[in-house]
């Protein structure tokens, strides 16, 4: 019997969310998930004896009616589309948004040192207008965006307060701290402008590059500069102390005072996990850029020990296992591009999916509202085919802005 589980990721053991039942051991892991129903997909299920001749194993691999609580029928509706031509109109906008940050951001940068009121006020507005959006309670969708026009370190403090922000709604900070935490997001690199470093040297791969102790140390400089400019404006010290912890990692290896992650606060543990996956997305020398997807595993594996095990976990229930940016293969063998992701339903993402047996074919994948279409596996860019590059353009720069969630459109398919 296949299967399907309407769960997140963290909460099942299976590797995959939709598969089919071969053993009495997952039927016993399917029991203790305590769920009162389970969806079956009647279109991929068989019994196991029409393949195997053997009745017993049949009785072995399919749940009988008591095993589980109960089964519904997946609803096997035809796939919902957007339209392609409303998804860039929509992505236009939210390019025009993100942009609109990055020049308060400028701005900011442009007064910090001799109007750090003025500069103060400029972040504050950028703050509220995120907040405007963030603090009603409703669902949020995170876009990926096209390459914009602004500079690199702009786009960076505006990704990393905008995922910030999503990360501590999510773990439940109040308007407040919000507010502080967004501040502090914004303002982490702010003493670079009287501390420049090496263009190709961040946080993420200080310790891969071929540096000195004395690159590292004026490296690490940034962090205090930035944290005297903060005082400067009179900001409060939830937002100072956050931002001398955005180097720090949780097993005490990070600088400049090797905090382990209990020595920190929550706002400097969420701003350290994002501003090291901004920087996996969008390294300095942008010469191999991992996708958002690939970037979230190596944050699972290679970086596991830095980052707090909680707000990690929270940030990949925020984010889905394939963040917008991803670059994935579907359950039907077509490849896409993830594009959105509404952040309460963070494995129903909306992907962009090229069609190789009709390579001028895009459509728009709702998952959320597409049970039967799933996402198989992640890929890299050198995995896409040549005609999958040409149409998806994977972005250059992963930048991200957000706004409110809206409904499914129309089934459309734009050729």
């Amino acid at each position: 019997m296949y299967v399907h589980l309407d769960l997140g990721w963290l909460h099942h053991p299976f590797p995959v969310n939709n598969f089919k039942i071969i053993s009495q051991a997952q039927i016993q892991t399917l029991k203790e998930l305590g769920l009162s129903t389970i969806q079956y997909d009647p279109d991929k299920s068989e019994m196991a004896s029409a393949l195997t001749g053997d009745e017993d194993l049949a009785a072995d691999c399919l749940p009988d009616p008591e095993s589980l609580s109960s089964l519904a029928p997946l609803n096997p509706q035809p796939l919902h589309l957007d339209a392609v031509e409303q998804w860039h109109a929509k992505v236009k906008h939210m390019d025009l948004q993100f942009l609109q940050a990055a020049r308060g951001y400028e701005q900011l940068e442009q007064a910090a040192l001799q109007q750090p009121q003025l500069a103060r006020a400029a972040g504050e507005q950028l703050i509220a207008n995120c907040l405007a959006t963030l603090l009603p309670e409703q669902d949020v969708v995170l876009h990926v965006l096209s390459d914009s026009s602004a500079n690199a370190s702009s786009a960076h403090g505006v990704n990393v307060t905008v995922l910030s922000l999503l990360l501590g709604r999510a773990m439940g900070l109040k308007e407040l701290a919000l507010h502080e935490l967004g501040l502090a997001a914004l303002l982490h690199d702010l003493g670079k402008l009287t501390l420049p470093t090496q263009p190709f040297v961040c946080g993420m791969n200080i310790g891969v590059l071929d540096t000195s102790k004395a690159q590292h140390a004026h490296y690490a400089k940034h962090v205090g500069e930035s944290v005297a400019l903060a005082q400067s404006m009179g900001l409060p010290p939830a937002v100072t102390s956050a931002i001398a912890q955005h180097h720090e990692w949780a097993d005490g290896s990070g600088f400049p005072l090797h905090l382990l992650g209990s020595d920190m606060e929550l706002a400097g543990q969420i701003l350290c996990l994002v501003n090291a996956y901004d920087r996996l997305c969008n390294p300095p020398d942008n010469h191999v850029s991992p996708t958002p997807h690939e970037a979230l595993a190596s944050m699972f594996t290679t970086h596991q020990r830095k980052f707090v095990p909680a707000v990690l976990a929270a940030f990949v229930r925020l984010m889905g296992v394939y963040p917008p940016g991803s670059l994935v293969e579907m359950t039907d063998g077509r490849q896409g591009l993830v594009t959105s992701v509404n952040t309460a339903y963070p494995l129903k993402p909306r992907v962009l999916i090229h069609d190789i047996k009709e390579a001028a074919t895009l459509t728009l994948a709702d998952l959320q509202a597409s049970p039967q279409l799933g996402i198989r596996r992640g890929l890299g860019v050198h995995q896409l085919t040549r005609e999958a590059v040409c149409a998806l353009l994977p972005h250059r720069r992963v930048s991200y802005y957000f706004d409110s969630a809206v409904g499914v459109q129309p089934e459309k398919v734009l050729s």
